[in-house]
């Protein structure tokens, strides 16, 4: 057969052709440990230089006969085996190896600045819908108030779709399928109004209706007693209670659920391993975020926040002295995926989000999170060894070269052997790094 495909983006304008972008760039990009580095690599050259310079003096004037050619032999051996490329690879040798392991799990990390921040994290601060979730919530319960005039499911159901035609929620998602799953017809509102937060306003042949939390009723003063302890039941279960009333008075109680993502609980344990607190920070009724911290394992709930407060969340809990991860995929996490200390995006999620976010997790699940943080350890473990040997065999190397052994034991270093040293010790720095390709993450 045949078939039509619209390309939205060509060459460098495709998704692959921006990871290819981002992985290579962060691919070269240097942490704050990398930036050290080089200042000490900046002073270890002149400094080699210095002491090649003072052993051709102490060896000329000093040493045995020929003299001079002691002095050559000794100052040339003590640059021969100076490295200060161990030095200059230490560090993105092993940033390169670790973005690239990164990469091959779906993870897209910006640059090393958030390799190096990743490894330091206390708190992981985690958004509900779509992170937590399938992001597929589906309407599961409809309860009808008994003095509604029109008594009746499909009515209420056609109302609340026709309010939802203007909406972005995921939520509001939820109710058009419903509808459209029943064969409820529905019509488009007018004077629509989305109020943050909270739910939806709209008119529907001229009458105004509303439909949103408790909160919302409350503010219209809308009475949902009637419907209290259903709505504690649905929260309780993991589910969100949505209220429906026109501008007098209560029609119908929603309750909507969004399964929780069957590897969720796994990447709770596995954060909770590496020694790192959990917060659960949403804007859905306390008890549906409290019911599914408990299912998950979460350590803190900070919940029935509006989106334009999530950032202060982070503000706070960085003032408290954390170093902190945001976790998210809405547009309204974009603010705070940028005020945390390393933000990352489930990729599945909007533009937005995953253009404010650090880490971008190509997969739509949280086990990214634990294993970004695996990962990041792991290369600032493996720069950290590959500093040390290098430190350790230019402190070595260096006064063997210019002679330290000869009054001793007579030994004088060959330029050969130097020559090989010094080679090995960039093999070795090398070689270290390419652990990170099997390293357990």
């Amino acid at each position: 057969g045949s078939f039509l495909m619209s390309a939205t983006g060509i060459g460098r304008d495709t998704a692959l052709a921006r990871i290819i972008d981002l992985v290579r760039k962060a691919q070269s990009s240097k942490p704050a440990i990398g930036r050290l580095v080089d200042k000490i690599a900046a002073v270890f050259v002149p400094a080699v230089l210095i002491i090649a310079s003072i052993a051709f003096a102490l060896w000329y004037f000093f040493g045995p006969e020929p003299s001079l050619a002691y002095a050559i032999v000794v100052a040339m051996t003590v640059m021969v085996i100076a490295c200060p490329c161990a030095l200059g690879l230490a560090t993105p040798i092993s940033i390169m190896v670790g973005v690239g392991r990164a990469a091959e799990n779906g993870i897209l990390i910006r640059n090393g600045e958030v390799l190096q921040q990743a490894s330091k994290l206390t708190t992981v601060v985690l958004d509900k819908t779509g992170t937590l979730t399938e992001g597929n919530p589906q309407l599961t319960t409809l309860k009808i108030a008994s003095d509604y005039d029109d008594n009746n499911d499909d009515k209420a159901l056609s109302i609340a779709s026709s309010l939802e035609t203007g909406s972005e929620h995921p939520l509001g998602l939820a109710i058009l399928n419903k509808a459209k799953e029943q064969n409820i017809e529905y019509q488009a509102a007018k004077d629509f109004n989305a109020i943050s937060g909270r739910g939806i306003t709209a008119k529907i042949e001229d009458k105004e209706y509303w439909l949103g939390n408790a909160e919302l009723m409350k503010q219209q003063n809308i009475a949902i007693d009637a419907f209290q302890t259903d709505a504690k039941e649905l929260a309780e279960q993991g589910g969100t209670p949505i209220f429906l009333s026109d501008n007098k008075k209560l029609i119908a109680l929603m309750g909507i659920s969004d399964p929780i993502r069957s590897d969720s609980k796994a990447a709770i344990d596995r954060l909770h391993e590496l020694g790192v607190k959990t917060v659960l920070l949403t804007g859905d009724n306390k008890n549906t975020a409290q019911s599914v911290a408990k299912t998950l394992g979460i350590d803190e709930v900070l919940a029935e926040v509006m989106p334009e407060d999530k950032i202060n969340k982070i503000k706070a809990l960085q003032q408290q002295g954390e170093i902190v991860a945001m976790v998210g995929d809405g547009i309204n996490d974009a603010p705070a995926l940028t005020q945390s200390d390393v933000g990352i995006a489930i990729g599945a999620g909007t533009d937005v989000a995953v253009e404010a976010a650090d880490i971008a997790l190509m997969r739509p699940s949280i086990d990214g999170v634990s294993k970004t943080i695996g990962l990041s350890v792991a290369t600032m473990k493996n720069i950290k060894q590959n500093l040390f040997d290098a430190f350790v065999y230019n402190m070595i190397g260096i006064p063997i070269a210019a002679g330290i052994l000869y009054p001793f034991f007579g030994i004088l270093l060959s330029p050969i052997i130097a020559a090989t040293a010094m080679s090995m010790s960039s093999v070795t720095v090398v070689s270290n790094a390419l652990r990170l390709r099997k390293a357990k993450i």
